[in-house]
């Protein structure tokens, strides 16, 4: 969901500016209109440097943030406030001719590219990443983010709101998503946006979500074939799914982690999955 309808840098709304650039539907366009959300976005990017080993001084002074999707450049406005560089990747190539025109003289530097296929390791220095994204490729970006040899620092994004729930969920309610996220990152959820504060409205709400990438991951990816195969029909038991291993094995490994022989793959924590592993 590339972020559009671009607001003056004073904060006012120029709705009307360069709307001959028409929101592409297919590419999940959807322009955020609420300015008090979008600099709340900024700042959620942004975070508390009390943590960092610079100062203050130095942290604000070089700190990049690597922009997904900016589209018209609303969301672009709101980040050149609180960071010295911006770094946007943006598809769709007219939008990516016409932002640089909207900032002149600020250190905004934009790429014409599928941030699918956009190169991480091309940046040499730590970055935080945000971005109002398509909900079609949210699961994909995540990814790519998470899985990259040199992470973010930060992740905050507008995604679908029921996505951003669902990656937040507590056992009971948890998906191969959410745990592959949490295995991660610390997962965080900021405000809910209503579709009204869209032009044109998606037919759902949204959320922001904010990611904090781990040093290393809670438990080892080879534990994650075993996952997939327990949520391969999700609403049904383990016992089932994991079909392959004897039922009194299976029984024996449960009992002994606490776990209830009826439990279904969405109520297991990450560490819950990685004994059953151990255990095989």
């Amino acid at each position: 969901m590339a972020v559009g309808a671009r607001l003056c840098p004073t904060g006012g709304s120029t709705t009307g500016i360069k709307m001959s650039l028409k929101n592409n539907k297919s590419l999940g366009q959807h322009w955020l209109k609420d300015r008090q959300i979008l600099d709340e976005i900024a700042e959620l990017a942004h975070g508390d440097d009390s943590d960092s080993s610079e100062s203050p001084l130095e942290a604000s002074e070089s700190r990049l943030c690597l922009e997904i999707g900016p589209g018209l450049g609303t969301l672009t406005s709101s980040l050149l406030r609180v960071f010295p560089r911006v770094l946007a990747v943006e598809y769709d190539k007219k939008l990516a001719e016409n932002l640089p025109q909207s900032f002149p003289g600020k250190n905004l530097s934009v790429i014409n590219s599928d941030f699918l296929k956009y190169d991480l390791d091309s940046i040499r220095e730590p970055y935080i990443v945000a971005g109002n994204i398509p909900y079609y490729i949210t699961s994909p970006i995540i990814t790519k983010l998470l899985e990259a040899k040199n992470a973010p620092e930060r992740i905050v994004l507008l995604i679908q709101k029921e996505v951003a729930d669902r990656i937040a969920a507590k056992p009971g309610r948890h998906t191969v998503l959410s745990l592959f996220v949490q295995n991660r990152a610390q997962v965080s959820l900021g405000p809910v946006v209503e579709k009204g504060l869209f032009t044109p409205p998606p037919k759902i709400d949204s959320r922001v979500i904010i990611l904090e990438p781990l040093s290393t991951p809670v438990i080892p990816d080879s534990v994650f074939p075993l996952i997939k195969r327990g949520f391969s029909a999700p609403r049904k038991k383990l016992v089932k799914n994991l079909g392959q291993i004897k039922k009194d094995e299976l029984f024996a490994i449960l009992d002994k982690i606490n776990v209830s022989r009826d439990a279904r793959p969405a109520d297991l924590s990450l560490e819950q999955w990685q004994a059953i592993a151990d255990s095989l």
